[in-house]
């Protein structure tokens, strides 16, 4: 018989050691080439978390909890240490000591923060301090709404100012994201008022339609760039990067919307 917390771990490992993975390629590609110390360290992290990724996937739903507590701990201490390091760049970034790097600073707090969300969760499961639904419907959105609109930023910024249709495409959703973001906002400081089923019920639907939206557009982004169609200095790995993190967010709405009409829940997709 499975356990939800093995299933759920082992979810969050897989998808979050592939995007820490791929934060350290970025990173790394972003550094000066006299930067060989934060290359070698960004060159660490993508072959620890490559190694973790594996490793997730040699488990099954049918593992021993205590075996996945250990692994989760495991985790949390790579994850930890590459939120050091990402905090470290960020800092030599804004106090100008890496000029003519490539990385944004916003970039740089984005990927420290998806950091800092895997390691939570991983104290989460093995605490079994989870949120209740009603606290995790508004908190998961208030983040990964934010993370989508960083997103936008991110690709309006990196497309080559040519390609002006899309630019403001990415400056549109940017704009409708930080709105979404605020009204979440505005929703998490009402509570626990706010936490009526109707109100999240509509708050999520909102947002997913939105979602659906976005991720759709980077999908077409990811296509073209892979086909070498517009013109930009959007890595592919990055575009299919932001493409993923939009389906995942998906997913996570998928299932509070299954809650809040109380619709079965296959326990393999058990999140809150």
């Amino acid at each position: 018989m499975s356990d939800p917390f093995v299933v759920r771990s082992l979810e969050e490992t897989r998808f979050w050691s592939r995007i820490m993975k791929e934060h350290s390629l970025f990173l790394r590609l972003g550094f000066r080439c006299e930067d060989t110390q934060l290359i070698n360290e960004a060159s660490q992290f993508q072959a620890i978390f490559e190694e973790i990724e594996r490793k997730a996937y040699t488990f099954t739903a049918d593992t021993d909890p205590q075996t996945i507590r250990a692994f989760n701990v495991e985790v949390h201490t790579a994850v930890s240490h590459i939120w050091v390091f990402k905090r470290k760049v960020l800092g030599l970034i804004l106090q100008c000591k890496l000029p003519g790097q490539n990385n944004f600073p916003l970039l740089v707090d984005h990927v420290s923060r998806e950091a800092n969300y895997f390691r939570n969760r991983l104290e989460e499961l093995n605490n079994g301090t989870l949120e209740p639904l009603h606290d995790a419907i508004i908190d998961e959105n208030v983040f990964f709404l934010r993370i989508m609109a960083d997103h936008a930023k991110f690709i309006s910024h990196l497309l080559d100012p040519s390609e002006r249709k899309l630019v403001e495409k990415a400056r549109e959703f940017s704009h409708d994201f930080d709105t979404l973001m605020f009204q979440a906002i505005d929703l998490s400081s009402m509570r626990p008022q706010s936490q009526t089923v109707p109100l999240l019920s509509q708050f999520v639907d909102e947002n997913k339609v939105s979602v659906e939206s976005l991720r759709d557009f980077k999908k077409t982004a990811r296509d073209l760039i892979a086909e070498c169609r517009i013109k930009s200095i959007i890595h592919p790995l990055l575009a299919d990067h932001v493409y993923r993190e939009a389906e995942h967010f998906l997913f996570i709405l998928d299932m509070f919307e299954k809650s809040l009409t109380g619709a079965k829940i296959n326990k393999r997709e058990i999140l809150f």
